[in-house]
């Protein structure tokens, strides 16, 4: 029998099983939690603190939105609003939702929102490789969404992915300061240079 491998402090190594959570026990927690965290495949996920890029972002685009949606039935959620992704296995908090028409929850507690009509997400560093994988894969294959950005907080720059009549997505691009890009699901348009206002990127938007 081989001895148990040690830790270079002389204390054994030890395994611990994954805990794994039902979606109720989640929101039990989330509901009682002074900070965010993220249900994926039963596993919860906290989340760390945005950078200062990202919190001028995201807002921005929030206050754009809520500016062209006066006298609407559209409305515009901030980061604090849970997307229920898959039902049972994933739940998010996307940067920035949009919806048009009447928003449906999960339940009383309307924290669970279903039917987003846009989800956006500002990119950083640590969190690029899941919003553009799993994540960017899952938002896409719910029936609701219409439109999906990428929103980078290095560079002024923006990916908008639009829902074809094929249930394929048309990707369009914009990075010039001076650029538009136009939302037909919720009949807006967003300005790079009031998306990145205040904000120091690596291009000048002076």
């Amino acid at each position: 029998m081989q001895g148990q491998e040690l830790l270079p402090n002389g204390e054994p190594y030890v395994i611990t099983p994954r805990r794994y959570f039902t979606p109720e026990e989640y929101l039990l927690l989330e509901r009682r939690s002074e900070y965010k965290s993220e249900h994926y495949d039963g596993e919860i996920f906290a989340m760390s603190g945005a950078s200062e890029p990202h919190n001028v972002i995201a807002p921005n685009i929030v206050s754009s939105l809520h500016t062209q949606f006066r006298n609407r039935s559209c409305r515009v959620y901030p980061s604090d609003m849970r997307v229920n992704v898959q039902p049972g296995r994933h739940y998010a908090y996307p940067g920035v939702v949009a919806v048009c028409g009447e928003p449906r929850f999960q339940e009383e507690y309307k924290d669970r929102l279903v039917n987003p009509t846009v989800i956006g997400e500002v990119l950083s560093p640590s969190t690029e490789a899941y919003a553009r994988g799993d994540k960017d894969l899952r938002y896409r294959q719910l029936a609701s969404p219409q439109e999906y950005l990428l929103v980078s907080q290095t560079t002024p720059h923006i990916e908008h992915y639009v829902r074809q009549p094929d249930s394929q997505w048309l990707l369009t691009e914009a990075s010039a300061v001076t650029a538009t890009m136009s939302l037909p699901s919720i009949d807006c348009t967003l300005a790079l240079a009031e998306v990145y206002e205040k904000v120091e990127c690596e291009q000048n938007l002076e």
